[in-house]
């Protein structure tokens, strides 16, 4: 992946950004979360250029996640009307959250937290999408 073009830190949490992954044929900016112990969670955010595009993106991401993870209780269905979309996968305290918001212009991400950046994060709160 070569050199970040981003580096930051807060609270413990480094964070570092590569421009230019390719996920699924998807152009992509990838970020990764450390904490002392090591790889803790990362993000996609997919390169669209219309709704069209984000939209096939968004399906098809969701298809292959559910490929990958079996089907989940916790999403906002997808529907072609401006809204927000999101599918959200639990898998033994780690989570793989599958999101876009069209009304709001945010591009399709997909983010992994591990257990121990989900507890940073959220605390005791559960990270749900609604049903």
């Amino acid at each position: 992946m070569g050199k970040p073009i981003h580096q930051d830190e807060v609270d413990g949490i480094a964070s570092l950004v590569w421009e230019n992954v390719f996920v699924s044929g998807y152009k992509t900016y990838m970020l990764a979360y450390f904490t002392k112990s090591g790889l803790q969670g990362g993000t996609y955010y997919f390169l669209t250029y219309d709704m069209d595009q984000l939209m096939k993106c968004y399906t098809e991401m969701k298809q292959e996640l559910r490929g990958r993870y079996g089907p989940t209780d916790y999403f906002r269905d997808i529907y072609r009307e401006l809204r927000e979309y999101e599918c959200l996968w639990e898998l033994s305290g780690n989570y793989v959250h599958l999101k876009t918001n069209t009304r709001r212009d945010e591009p399709v991400m997909i983010f992994y937290l591990s257990p121990e950046l989900a507890k940073i994060i959220l605390g005791d709160k559960p990270m749900t999408a609604k049903k």
